[in-house]
């Protein structure tokens, strides 16, 4: 029967529990599978909706006969053998499994179990199991004793509630097996972040815009950090300022309800900042452009705005345990003046004062952007979708995906793709970076592919032909082809970006994205350096094919 079950469970033999660890099963009838699953782990938790007995044969013997049966928080009685531990409950309210109060290393869910759950209520469940995995934990959905003839799962809904629930779906089995895991960063901080998006209460969009903006930073922008010692980073306080108002820019031109009080305003949306610019697009707020006279007032009070509605609400709101225990502070600036030419760069954003955060959260969202954000975006859509106004206007699933996108990759090339134009027109030879063939015609190229990191900078953007971009399609390039292409971008750049204004943002936007780049930098070479070492950091992060 041994080598039945090891069979049975080969598809996720990687992941069965180690000795220590702590498993928690579900739908499971058989008694020989129970007294199997029980050797493999530490301690198994077994969920039925009544007790089990041991049976006359005495199959079940060295694990059911019930040593003690104690009274769980709730009142429900768990009957404790010497490996097993049975406790009364169903999917998917798992109430008893909550009481208990454990976290665990694996969660084993027969197939036939998962398809006894109404569709309606797998989200729930799908939750609930989510929150009682341990940072690291799997959650298998398999096939049991007597389920070789049950019902196929369906991977698009699985892959869509893992990806609600920061949960990673890795392809279904042959055998018919889903696995999900909870990602670890080792530290704690990725299992507070996921908590605060999944589970901390919400009366607006402001928990989730904070986190999604310090994702956003974290991944795009190493040089925004300030300052680390002490186990805490501090970054640029205007940066997040001005990712915030990015992300809601679009959000309210679409007329998206941001909070349940339909009366109540959004507090950085004010008469002296936001209205006056109301008419600017999510992607005019830039790094590198510039804003003067009567905008250039409104913008520093908007950012003002910004930073004092962050500071009350998110700020305040996110904490772990006591209130006072806040895993983000704010230190304003004690003395700014307001401009009347305003450049968005390192200087201004800094002159806000700094935000800081723990070592251990800005390194998790820094690795884990790419989980992170898509979670912090399904979240948004579920929650702007319980709001009145929204509920009355009925959109689309894509109107609110379409709201919630970052970057308008076609907008941001266009410059780039005028640029190639204008010189064409003036007589120079436009050559592919890749090959240094004349180009006849062309494509704009993101060096880092915009769908692994979005990232319209002008370094990152480079002329190709259309079938070397086709080939290099989302892969990033290899250090020998870099160095191939050494001469030909650094003639690109020094080409293209030639004018005093052209330059100036083309170096603050790389001081911004590239790591270890002086704020002064005006040498294309160290930008072409450090682009080098984003490329390698992005590729391992992300696990991006190489061309």
């Amino acid at each position: 029967m041994s080598e039945q079950l090891e069979q049975q469970h080969g598809a996720w033999k990687r992941y069965w529990p180690k000795p220590e660890q702590l498993l928690l099963a579900i739908g499971i009838d058989a008694n020989s599978e129970v007294q199997w699953l029980a050797r493999q782990c530490g301690q198994l938790v077994l969920v039925a909706p009544e007790l089990k007995q041991a049976e006359p044969d005495g199959a079940m013997a060295p694990h059911s006969v019930a040593v003690s049966v104690q009274e769980a928080p709730a009142g429900y009685k768990i009957a404790v053998a010497s490996e097993v531990r049975w406790i009364p409950d169903r999917l998917p309210e798992l109430a008893a499994c909550y009481q208990l109060n454990l976290q665990f290393d694996r969660i084993l869910l027969s197939r036939n179990g998962w398809h006894s759950i109404a569709a309606s209520q797998r989200e729930r469940a799908l939750r609930k199991l989510g929150n009682l995995l341990a940072p690291g934990g799997v959650l298998v959905i398999t096939p049991c004793l007597g389920e070789y003839a049950s019902g196929v799962l369906d991977q698009d809904e699985l892959a869509a509630l893992a990806r609600k629930f920061g949960l990673v779906l890795q392809p279904l089995t042959q055998e018919g097996t889903a696995i999900l895991q909870l990602p670890d960063d080792g530290s704690g901080a990725l299992a507070r972040i996921r908590h605060i998006a999944v589970n901390d209460s919400k009366s607006s969009t402001y928990k989730l815009a904070l986190l999604r903006t310090l994702v956003r930073i974290a991944d795009a922008h190493p040089g925004a950090v300030c300052d680390r010692s002490e186990g805490r980073v501090a970054i640029s306080l205007g940066l997040v300022a001005l990712y915030w108002i990015r992300l809601f820019k679009r959000l309210l031109d679409a007329d998206l309800q941001q909070n349940s009080n339909t009366g109540k305003g959004l507090g950085f949306v004010t008469q002296q900042g936001w209205q006056p610019l109301a008419q600017l697009k999510a992607d005019d707020f830039a790094i590198g452009a510039l804003f003067v006279g009567e905008q250039a007032l409104a913008l520093q009070q908007l950012f003002a705005d910004t930073i004092k509605t962050m500071q009350e609400g998110p700020v305040t709101f996110i904490y772990q345990g006591d209130k006072q225990n806040r895993l983000f502070t704010i230190e304003r600036a004690l003395r700014r003046k307001n401009s009347q030419s305003v450049l968005l760069d390192r200087a201004f954003f800094d002159s806000f004062g700094l935000f800081t955060l723990s070592e251990e959260m800005w390194n998790s969202l820094r690795s884990y952007g790419c989980w992170i954000e898509p979670l912090l975006v399904q979240q948004w859509i579920a929650q702007m979708k319980r709001f009145q106004r929204n509920i009355v206007a009925n959109h689309s699933l894509d109107y609110y995906h379409e709201a919630l996108i970052w970057l308008e990759r076609e907008h941001d090339t266009a410059r780039v793709r005028q640029r190639v134009d204008a010189l064409a027109r003036g007589g120079h030879a436009i050559r592919s970076v890749w090959s240094g063939h004349p180009l006849q015609s062309y494509q704009v190229d993101h060096c880092l592919p915009f769908a692994y990191w979005p990232n319209n900078d002008l370094w990152n953007l480079l002329p190709a032909s259309v079938q070397e971009n086709g080939s290099k399609s989302d892969r990033v390039p290899s250090r020998p082809r870099l160095s191939n292409a050494r001469a030909h971008i650094l003639d690109w750049w020094q080409l293209a970006w030639s004018g005093e204004r052209e330059q100036q943002q083309f170096f603050i936007e790389a001081h911004l994205s590239l790591p270890n780049i002086p704020r002064d930098c005006r040498n294309h070479e160290e930008v072409f350096e450090s682009m080098q070492d984003q490329i390698l950091g992005v590729r391992q992060r992300l696990q991006v094919g190489e061309w």
